[in-house]
């Protein structure tokens, strides 16, 4: 057997399996990261804050508390600051790679509808009219690492939280 993958499920984490080379390989991985805190934001209840540097989105709640989030971030060059509102919410969205990436990675599909596959994982939030999501993912092992091209990666169990909790016109503080 070259490859092959199998899942188990606990609290918060999945089970990874792969074989390669013939050989048996596993690990845990987080599918969820979602912690209740003081809100130190200073933001009213109902608004996303995506603080890049300590790869965390807080969604202020109310009585001076927030949810807090590990995110994935844009790797050096492609992180970004600014204030937008949730535009559009998609449901395992699908995907379109812009012009930019696929010059950078040309053997990128030109698109992928939504799915377990899809890079954009079970929930997306778009932001303003740019080009940039809070969205799910794929991969959970980016979450609280700087990898993506601008783009907030969460967990697919907590992008799906957060998905129900807000509103287009929620208001997106990144810094």
């Amino acid at each position: 057997m070259n490859s092959a993958a199998y899942q188990a499920e606990r609290k918060n984490q999945t089970r990874v399996g792969y074989y390669r080379g013939g050989q048996l390989f596993s690990r845990w991985v987080r599918t969820s990261d979602k912690k209740l805190v003081a809100n130190k934001t200073g933001k009213r209840p109902g608004t996303i804050i995506i603080d890049t540097k300590a790869r965390r989105l807080y969604y202020t709640l109310p009585n001076n508390k927030a949810l807090s989030y590990g995110i994935g971030v844009g790797r050096p060059g492609y992180t970004w600051a600014g204030y937008h509102r949730v535009s559009m919410k998609k449901e395992w969205p699908s995907w379109t790679p812009p012009a930019s990436m696929l010059k950078r990675q040309p053997n990128l599909p030109r698109f992928m509808k939504g799915g377990p596959k899809n890079p954009l994982g079970a929930r997306a939030l778009y932001l303003g009219s740019s080009i940039y999501r809070i969205h799910g993912t794929n991969n959970h092992a980016s979450i609280g690492h700087a990898v993506s091209s601008g783009c907030i990666r969460m967990h697919n169990n907590d992008v799906k939280d957060l998905y129900k909790k807000v509103n287009v016109g929620t208001p997106v503080y990144v810094r």
